[in-house]
């Protein structure tokens, strides 16, 4: 976390200088925009209710990524499909998620090209799980999600976004040999994404 905050600060300084030398008109479009979007998930956690014994967490960090395609509705508002894909290993348990979310995102431009962002999202998730004393599960669940972070015009075509996102994915049930546990699935998630933008 600490490590993203620097590089958002240099970008903020130096992006609109570069819109400038650039050409780069400030005035917002109502564009159409698709894009890939890589994120590291810092912790993400998996919160075990086993049916007998006291619960616990597992914790890890892991990689994913996804893809999204979106449009600007106002000169402040956009509203995004995003797609994206996550695994994580940990301690006798392997968990794979799918989550399809629909994203709005409220934005405010500064200098030209930075635009600061909030977004909340809502949608499905896909999940499956295993551990290695048998129990397992396949399901989807209700998953939403929150994210801030700034968003950068590199030129008339390409945005980059740099952020943050909590994400709660969905339970899962794992059953199996006589055993059984229930699994929320969440995680905090840096993430930075490329979009091509297109008009109508």
């Amino acid at each position: 976390m600490k490590k993203i905050f620097p590089i958002l600060m240099m970008c903020v300084l130096t992006v609109p200088a570069l819109a400038n030398e650039y050409g780069y008109d400030s005035t917002p479009k109502r564009d159409n925009y698709v894009g890939i979007r890589i994120h590291k998930n810092e912790n993400i956690a998996f919160g075990i209710e086993p049916g007998v014994g006291d619960g616990w967490t597992l914790r890890e960090d892991s990689f994913g990524f996804g893809a999204m395609v979106g449009n600007r509705l106002t000169d402040h508002i956009k509203i995004e499909f995003e797609t994206e894909y996550t695994y994580a290993k940990q301690s006798g348990y392997n968990f794979n998620v799918w989550a399809n979310m629909l994203n709005v995102y409220l934005y405010q431009q500064f200098g030209g090209a930075v635009e600061p962002f909030v977004g909340l999202g809502v949608g499905v998730s896909g999940l499956w799980g295993d551990a290695d004393n048998g129990m397992d599960d396949a399901t989807a669940d209700m998953s939403w999600g929150a994210m801030a972070g700034v968003n950068f015009a590199l030129n008339e075509r390409v945005d980059l976004s740099l952020g943050v996102k909590y994400q709660n994915y969905g339970d899962l049930n794992l059953q199996g040999n006589g055993n059984s546990a229930s699994v929320e699935v969440d995680g905090t998630e840096l993430y930075i994404s490329a979009a091509y933008k297109f008009g109508l």
